[in-house]
C-alpha cells in the first residue's frame, strides 16, 4: 500500500507537467527567435562552435551524406570563412516540438565580393525536453546572387481541432508519414509532373541547386518541364509533431536534368491539412557529389 501511495502523486504531477507543456503558448516567433539566436552563436563563436551549441543530440547534417552535428563539426578543428543568413519562411507545430525555418544565407572565406556564396537553407527546430529549440536537420543550396528580396512567410499553427488524434510517440512511431512520403516516392517513378500536382500545398516551396527558391506548385510544375526533370528516391528518415499538423521526411533521390543525371539528398516538410492529407510544404535537394 506504502508503494501505491507513493505512485499516485508521482502520476499526477506527469499529468500536470503535461497539461502545463499543453497549455504553453506556441507561436512562429519561437522559432525565428531561436534561428537568430543561433546566426548570433556563429558569428561570435564561429561555425563550428555555433553548430555544436544548438545541436539536437540526433541533429543531422549532410556532408555530403547524413551525418550527426555533433560528429561531424566534433571532429574538425575549424570550420573557416564566415556565415550569415536570415529567415524568410517559419513555421511551428501547435505543440511546439517541431518547427522549421528557411531563408537566403551568405558564406564568404576572403574579403573579396568574389569570395562570397550565396545561396539558401533549411533549419528544422525539435524541442528538447525541457522545451528548448535544437537543430535537428540543417541543408542548403548555392545559386547566383537573389537580383530580388524574398517575400516573407511567417504562419502561426494552425487550431489541430480537425487534425487526427495526437500521437504519443512521433519521433517513434512514423508510420503514416513514412507511408506518405513512400508513397510519393513510387509516384514519382510514374510522373513527376503528376506527383507534385497531387501531393505539394498550393504554395509550396522548391528548392533546388543553381536556382532560386519556386514558390507555388504552378511554378514548380513549369519549372520541372521547362529543366525536364525526372527523379526516383528512397526515404531514409521521418518525423512529425505531437501535434500531427507538421512532420518531415528525408533520403536519397537519383534526378535526371535533361542528358545529365545526378545523386542527391532531399528533405520534405509536410504539413497535414484539414481533411487529414499530408501535403508537401517545402522540398530542397542537396547534391550529392559523383564518384
Amino acid at each position: 500500500m506504502k508503494m501505491k501511495k507513493m505512485i499516485v502523486p508521482a502520476v499526477a504531477l506527469l499529468l500536470v507537467t503535461g497539461s502545463a507543456l499543453a497549455q504553453k503558448n506556441v507561436h512562429v516567433q519561437n522559432v525565428i527567435t531561436a534561428e537568430e539566436n543561433f546566426n548570433k552563436l556563429v558569428a561570435k563563436k564561429g561555425i563550428k562552435d555555433g553548430f555544436l551549441a544548438v545541436a539536437d543530440p540526433d541533429g543531422i547534417v549532410f556532408k555530403p551524406f547524413p551525418k550527426k552535428i555533433t560528429e561531424f563539426y566534433g571532429a574538425i578543428d575549424k570550420q573557416p570563412g564566415s556565415l550569415s543568413w536570415k529567415p524568410n519562411v517559419a513555421r511551428i507545430s501547435a505543440k511546439g516540438d517541431l518547427a522549421f525555418t528557411a531563408g537566403p544565407y551568405v558564406y564568404q572565406n576572403g574579403k573579396s565580393e568574389e569570395d562570397k556564396v550565396y545561396g539558401d537553407y533549411v533549419s528544422i527546430w525539435h524541442a528538447d525536453p525541457d522545451g528548448n529549440l535544437k537543430l535537428l536537420i540543417d541543408l542548403g543550396i548555392q545559386h547566383p546572387d537573389p537580383d530580388l528580396t524574398a517575400t516573407v512567410d511567417f504562419k502561426e499553427p494552425a487550431d489541430t481541432a480537425g487534425h487526427s488524434a495526437q500521437s504519443k510517440d512521433p519521433f517513434g512511431g512514423k508510420r503514416v508519414i513514412m507511408e506518405t512520403d513512400n508513397m510519393f516516392n513510387h509516384a514519382l517513378t510514374i510522373s513527376s509532373l503528376g506527383t507534385y500536382k497531387e501531393f505539394m500545398s498550393a504554395e509550396g516551396r522548391y528548392y533546388f541547386p543553381g536556382f532560386d527558391p519556386i514558390v507555388g506548385v504552378d511554378k514548380t510544375l513549369k519549372f520541372l518541364a521547362n529543366e525536364a526533370i525526372s527523379i526516383t528516391a528512397e526515404n531514409v528518415g521521418s518525423g512529425r509533431s505531437l501535434s500531427n499538423d507538421l512532420a518531415y521526411t528525408y533520403g536519397t533521390a537519383r534526378i535526371k536534368k535533361g542528358n545529365v543525371v545526378s545523386n542527391y539528398n532531399y528533405v520534405r516538410l509536410w504539413e497535414q491539412d484539414s481533411q487529414h492529407k499530408w501535403n508537401v510544404l517545402l522540398e530542397v535537394f542537396s547534391a550529392i557529389e559523383n564518384n
